[in-house]
């Protein structure tokens, strides 16, 4: 992807995605326009950090049929790191997230980190975080609709499909047994 050299390089990135990922990030045009980059990453973070519990959630329910209140439950009592994010992706989806993919949030992440801890990140490194980040965001749900038929950036309904859901106790075994807790 080439650099985003200004702020309405990255609104061409934006646009350059599917549209399920522009609606997921449906306020980003609009932040662009009206506040500072600082803004406009803090809230594109906080949407990949929804995406990515959105993912497991899904995981659990339409692959291993887990009960969706257990399921819920557990995703939301976990504690989720970047690193963590990656081994309970492999559990849930018996497959690694290509580091291709991958490497594209972890450059984010670092210019995101350095914005949050107050350090000095230019304009042009946060341009370039945010282009990065719609890509992942594009490319992470083509994997994802690969490998278990859903879209984590974007509409989540009918996801499951009509699988029968397991008991919820066999359901806290399936999740104790992918290391979530559940009470």
């Amino acid at each position: 992807m080439a650099p985003a050299k200004t702020k309405k390089g990255v609104l061409k990135a934006y646009n350059g995605t599917a549209t399920a990922v522009q609606d997921y990030f449906n306020h980003l045009p609009t932040l662009l326009n009206d506040y500072p980059l600082d803004v406009v990453l803090s809230y594109a973070f906080s949407q990949v950090e929804l995406a990515h519990n959105m993912c497991m959630y899904c995981g659990v329910v339409k692959i291993h049929r887990a009960q969706t209140t257990l399921a819920r439950s557990a995703i939301d009592a976990h504690h989720m790191t970047r690193d963590g994010f990656h081994e309970k992706f492999a559990i849930v989806f018996d497959k690694s997230i290509p580091t291709k993919i991958s490497k594209k949030l972890r450059a984010a992440e670092d210019t995101r980190d350095k914005v949050m801890h107050g350090k000095t990140v230019t304009e042009a490194q946060k341009r370039e975080a945010l282009a990065d980040l719609l890509s992942y965001a594009q490319d992470f749900n083509e994997f994802v609709a690969d490998c278990a038929g859903f879209r984590p950036f974007g509409p989540l309904q009918g996801f499951k499909g009509r699988a029968t859901p397991l008991d919820k106790n066999t359901t806290r075994w399936v999740l104790k047994g992918m290391g979530f807790y559940v009470s």
